[in-house]
């Protein structure tokens, strides 16, 4: 059980719910990093929005040295990717 409250999938309206129903085309599954974010849809939004640019918008460096860095970063301070 989660320490920080979270609204489900199931209660979701407005925002929030246009957020969850995004987040299940694009990956099948809500991940905990987005549900977490769930008691703000607005900042969910954003900071989706801002993974999409820094993952996938133009840049110097190819989508697999920009997947390689997060999963290194994430390795170094003990997280799951």
């Amino acid at each position: 059980m989660p320490w920080i409250k979270q609204i489900s999938i199931q209660e979701a309206t407005g925002l929030l719910k246009a957020q969850f129903d995004a987040a299940l085309k694009r990956a099948g599954r809500v991940w905990h990093i987005v549900h977490i974010m769930s008691l703000n849809p607005r900042a969910m939004r954003d900071s989706i929005a801002f993974y999409a640019t820094i993952m996938m918008g133009e840049s110097p460096l190819s989508r697999v040295q920009r997947e390689m860095l997060a999963t290194v970063v994430s390795f170094e301070n003990h997280c799951y990717y």
